[in-house]
């Protein structure tokens, strides 16, 4: 049982004690830190802040302890009740909040939940924001409001309509032609909010939906996270429905894979480089990914005339150097679509409008699509932490191993060969470190962990 706090937000297990897992004192102690340091850093009378839930289980108790909280500090509360990341990150400034709250533990299992923050853009706040909350959190350093200046409750359950309209709204976004190619389309939505909201969109763009694991009860069928070992099934069923491709998300909607129509993953780092494809050849610039994303955008960006640029990881951070950059687009190698076009955050709904336009216009299947784009593979794995490993001692080893390749500590540790790379970094999500390699060929790329994965081991012992 877990609490990680961290840039990406507050997150933990439900139950067990206070200040090792996420409680309901947890939700409370950080939902108030939040608020308070909102009522800091804005000198108004009354604030306004958007909160939103995915569909896990936990998700109606911590819900009601954070709106709670929220109107106990005075502040009124927009909620939108069952929703999706990208939904709360385009209400904020639609209603003009002071910031917005997603209860999400994002791809984790359901016995994980968590507070992801946001500031008055939208946009998840940055490292510093994040420290002030948790020295607030710490010295429990909140004041209440008097009854007379409790917040306010408005109930806004219309906003994943809302966010369907902005997405077709887009340039690049063609409803017509999709529609006249009259596709066919599987949908995994992992049993939460993806289940109402990708049908919806696709249904709108004249798509034929067939749902799988689509009823928003947060009884997660297999492990959330989109990756090829969890998507057996949907996998099955594209064959079977002889559909043209199909389509995965995460429980917040924020991470997009693509089934090909072949029953074989487009796979997850290709959702961002097929994507920054189309929107680059109708909006040549710049592109940036995280530094565990595959080189293909590299290439992609490069074909189109641009310049490409990888941040650490983590979407503030992708964010962060997207606007230094004047990125056209941009978003992370874990099927995270940041179009700023639409808003500065991951959204499944903006890449799934974005890849069906693209397709349209071709005169191939999915396959065919992923077989022309330039070809990588990765391998990625994880090594579980236990208290006596010492990762900053790991890091600094395999540096030293490699000081002649190379090398960038601007997270963890990315090694740079000819033609391939190992990043190596501790996750802000879960107690493992990553290790992701990149090659021309799969075995080329598992042969690099294992030889990595092995060292590390030996470092260890």
């Amino acid at each position: 049982m877990t609490l990680i706090k961290s840039i990406s937000g507050i997150r933990g297990t439900i139950g067990g004690k206070v200040g090792d897992n996420l409680t309901p004192v947890d939700a409370v102690k950080f939902a108030s830190a939040y608020g308070t340091w909102l009522k800091k850093a804005h000198s108004k009378d009354k604030l306004k802040v958007v909160v939103g839930r995915d569909a896990r289980i936990s998700g109606p108790m911590i819900h009601n302890l954070v709106v709670n909280t929220l109107i106990g500090l005075g502040i009124d509360v927009i909620d939108l009740g069952l929703s999706t990341t990208p939904t709360v990150e385009i209400a904020v400034p639609l209603e003009n909040a002071d910031g917005g709250i997603i209860l999400t533990a994002s791809h984790n299992p359901k016995q994980w939940n968590a507070l992801k923050l946001l500031n008055n853009k939208g946009e998840f706040l940055n490292g510093e924001e994040g420290a002030k909350i948790l020295a607030i959190a710490e010295a429990e350093a909140f004041e209440f409001s008097e009854v007379d200046d409790l917040g306010e409750i408005t109930i806004n359950d219309a906003y994943m309509d809302i966010h369907i309209d902005e997405v077709l709204n887009l340039a690049l976004v063609d409803v017509d032609a999709v529609a006249k190619r009259k596709f066919k389309v599987v949908v995994d939505g992992v049993n939460s909010s993806g289940g109402i909201v990708i049908p919806n969109l696709l249904e709108q763009m004249g798509v034929e939906v067939v749902k799988l694991y689509c009823e928003p009860n947060g009884h997660f069928p297999h492990n959330p996270e989109p990756l090829k070992e969890h998507l057996g099934d949907i996998c099955a069923l594209v064959l079977k429905q002889k559909a043209d491709f199909g389509i995965v998300v995460d429980p917040d909607v924020d991470r997009l894979a693509f089934i090909s129509n072949d029953g074989e993953m487009f796979g997850e780092e290709y959702t961002l480089v097929a994507i920054a494809d189309y929107v680059l050849s109708k909006t040549p610039g710049n592109t940036v990914s995280n530094m565990s994303s595959s080189r293909a955008l590299r290439d992609i960006t490069h074909k189109h005339g641009g310049s490409y640029q990888a941040s650490a990881v983590g979407e503030v951070n992708v964010v962060e150097l997207m606007k230094a950059t004047n990125a056209i687009i941009g978003g992370e190698g874990n099927g995270g679509i940041i179009y700023p076009e639409s808003h500065y955050g991951r959204d499944s709904l903006v890449g799934v409008a974005l890849f069906l336009t693209y397709l349209a216009g071709l005169e191939m299947t999915v396959a065919e699509l992923k077989a022309s784009l330039p070809q990588y593979f990765m391998s990625k794995n994880k090594i579980e932490l236990t208290p006596e490993i010492d990762v900053d001692a790991i890091l600094v080893a395999m540096t030293e191993k490699y000081k002649d390749e190379g090398i960038s500590t601007i997270d963890g540790v990315k090694i740079d060969f000819e033609s391939t790379w190992v990043h190596l970094r501790k996750s802000n999500t879960e107690p493992i470190i990553r290790i992701y390699t990149e090659a021309a060929t799969q075995t080329e790329a598992d042969t690099l962990a294992l030889r990595i994965i092995q060292e590390i081991k030996e470092v260890v012992n």
